[in-house]
């Protein structure tokens, strides 16, 4: 089964920051698919630009 990934680099969304990782990155997920954001604080809505995208997560940054 091949999984289509959601995001792009330097793509902007708005999300819902659901869980804070154990490196302290917020996670959030755009369709099912796992993003790490740095910064956040669980429950935050926040705007965020997509860094990196990996196989089965991606990393965003703040954006303004």
């Amino acid at each position: 089964m091949r999984f289509e990934i959601p995001v792009s680099v330097g793509e902007t969304y708005t999300v819902k920051i659901e869980d804070i990782g154990k490196e302290g990155d917020g996670i959030a997920r755009i369709q099912g698919f796992v993003v790490f954001v740095p910064n956040v604080e669980k429950d935050q809505e926040v705007k965020i630009r997509i860094t990196k995208v990996l196989r089965r997560f991606a990393f965003a940054e703040l954006a303004e």
